[in-house]
């Protein structure tokens, strides 16, 4: 567990901050699927100059930005049940062809959120394996391994100080070997050979205190 003299010296960024910097790396034309929870935040970064198509697994492909508050349609909801518009060129399908996209390959990017990922890109995002904890798989398995690229998006230690960049997950697997870089409110990363990469660090933090609250092994960009 991070020591708390190490948790006052953090200046972690804020889920929007996070969300803009992946939506950063989103390329022009990119089939893109968002996962419940933090992820669903990054539709609202994208750039309106840049095309790209965004699928929700319950059957939706072309989401636009959350709409305005008191122009909800809740007959139009994403994966999450969350309200959510549609591009023009949008279109909504069964299930069962939104599951053949994820499977079949079709998306170049999911956005996922985790309870762990382990610096050989190993990932942990539906169940903590406590006794009382509610399993809660849905479409991640399928994306994981179907779409071309895997992001998480998570913060990136637990309320107690823990971090969930790890040497190897203790909660049960979602994928093995899936996960291709990883957004927190301190970083950026990209699993490679060895470890992970530090793309970015913010709010100016030394490599060293980073490394400090991270259990898997960082490596120098």
């Amino acid at each position: 567990m991070t020591q708390p003299t190490e948790l006052s010296s953090l200046k972690p960024v804020t889920r929007n901050e996070v969300a803009a910097k992946i939506a950063s790396y989103i390329p022009e034309g990119a089939y893109v699927n968002l996962g419940i929870g933090m992820p669903t935040i990054v539709a609202n970064y994208l750039p309106s100059d840049k095309e790209i198509f965004l699928h929700s697994e319950n059957g939706i492909l072309g989401m636009g930005p959350a709409p305005a508050k008191g122009d909800e349609d809740w007959d139009l909801i994403n994966a999450g049940k969350q309200p959510v518009t549609l591009l023009t060129g949008g279109s909504y399908f069964h299930q069962a062809d939104s599951f053949a996209i994820m499977r079949g390959g079709h998306l170049d990017i999911c956005v996922l959120g985790a309870y762990q990922v382990s610096e050989s890109g190993d990932l942990a995002n539906w169940h903590t394996g406590d006794a009382d904890a509610i399993p809660a798989v849905g479409g991640a398995m399928d994306l994981a391994v179907g779409a071309n690229k895997t992001f998480v998006m998570m913060d990136h230690l637990t309320k107690e100080g823990s971090s969930k960049l790890v040497q190897k997950c203790t909660y049960p697997l979602t994928g093995v070997a899936c996960v291709a870089m990883i957004f927190t409110d301190l970083g950026v990363f990209e699993v490679v050979p060895g470890g992970l990469l530090v793309k970015e660090i913010f709010n100016e933090m030394s490599f060293e205190l980073l490394q400090s609250v991270t259990d898997a092994k960082l490596l120098k960009n």
